[in-house]
């Protein structure tokens, strides 16, 4: 299982929403609380951030690896924790 680091920020409507569905996920499919996820806002912690390459939020790296970057949808974020899994 790798590490899933997610960029937000806090009063970012997409953010809040992608937050949402990943709540959904994981009741709808158990096993996804097991990945580990590390939200980051960007707002509060801009050194971190600025070590990344994004631009929009929400952003998903796996591993450090960007995979997904600005909307999501619960699909997207789906495809997110199924590449986490691996």
């Amino acid at each position: 299982m790798k590490p899933v680091t997610l960029f937000i920020l806090h009063n970012c409507p997409y953010c809040k929403r992608a937050l949402s569905w990943m709540e959904e996920l994981k009741k709808e499919h158990p096993r996804y609380a097991d990945v580990p996820v590390m939200i980051i806002d960007e707002g509060m912690e801009p050194e971190i951030a600025n070590q990344y390459d994004y631009y929009y939020v929400p952003a998903y790296y796996i591993e450090g690896v960007k995979v997904h970057e600005g909307v999501a949808s619960k699909e997207i974020i789906q495809q997110v924790y199924e590449k986490a899994m691996k």
